[in-house]
């Protein structure tokens, strides 16, 4: 999983029909530290994320998995999809003490 902030909303007058009701937002990669990393990408929202919002998200097989459907021809062809909102992010520094 990977952190990103919704950046924007892609509005498209025509979709393949597994993903007709599906909201496809513009993410900005980060870091964990919020850093940007690469250019905004569009995701597969699965979890009703809003503007300026920071998610997780999933790629590849992962992606088209969190979309649901039984069998190849009724999964949505997606590489990327937002699977969760980040209420928090606590990061320490762990050391190992012998």
């Amino acid at each position: 999983m990977q952190a990103a902030r919704v950046v924007g909303r892609v509005v498209a007058s025509r979709k393949y029909e597994t993903l007709e009701s599906v909201k496809l937002l513009l993410i900005q990669p980060l870091s964990w530290e919020e850093k940007e990393v690469g250019d905004p990408i569009v995701a597969a929202d699965t979890v009703g994320a809003g503007a300026n919002e920071l998610v997780f998200w999933v790629a590849a097989r992962e992606a088209a998995f969190s979309l649901g459907g039984n069998s190849l021809q009724d999964t949505p062809p997606v590489d990327a999809a937002i699977v969760g909102i980040v209420d928090g992010i606590n990061l320490q520094e762990w050391t190992k003490t012998l």
